[in-house]
């Protein structure tokens, strides 16, 4: 995976499962690499705190400088925790506006492209693990996947990464 900017948009879409709106938490950076992704059953500050712990976790981010988001109500309280767990830096700004996450915003739209045909889904279960797979072709298309000496093999790395398949 190439390394993302220290700049993170962080935005929610609605997605249908059963019936029911449930929110896939997305973070791209200020390139519009894709940071993160996560389906929530709840929009709250536990769900928020859980998002910004997954996008820190992985390898290929750089811990934020700023984080721009959305005027949410359930993002302060989360990043304000965070920093006091030290899990991110006490210098990380929020910016809590809506024009600056134009690009978080725009990046949505493949996702709505994919699933507003499929009408919902109907499990929890089925609904994270096609959106991982769309996620993961939406990462290839935009060139976030170093393809160095054996394109196949970092390709199955990654999706096998994404997915939690071991080697």
């Amino acid at each position: 995976m190439k390394p993302t900017t220290d700049s993170y948009r962080v935005d929610e879409t609605y997605i249908r499962v059963k019936g029911q709106w449930k929110y896939l938490y997305r973070a791209v950076d200020s390139n519009g690499q894709t940071i993160e992704f996560m389906l929530s059953e709840n929009r709250d500050v536990l769900a928020a705190k859980r998002f910004f712990k997954k996008a820190l976790s992985s390898a290929h981010n750089q811990a934020p400088r700023v984080i721009t988001v959305d005027k949410n109500p359930a993002y302060p309280p989360a990043l304000q925790q965070l920093k006091y767990e030290t899990v991110i830096p006490q210098a990380t700004v929020m910016r809590q506006t809506k024009y600056l996450n134009n690009i978080a915003e725009q990046d949505h739209r493949f996702i709505k492209k994919m699933t507003n045909p499929m009408l919902g889904f109907k499990s929890f279960h089925s609904a994270e693990d096609t959106l991982k797979g769309i996620e993961a072709m939406h990462m290839l298309r935009k060139g976030q996947v170093e393809l160095q000496n054996s394109p196949v093999s970092n390709v199955v790395e990654f999706i096998n990464h994404l997915f939690g398949v071991s080697a």
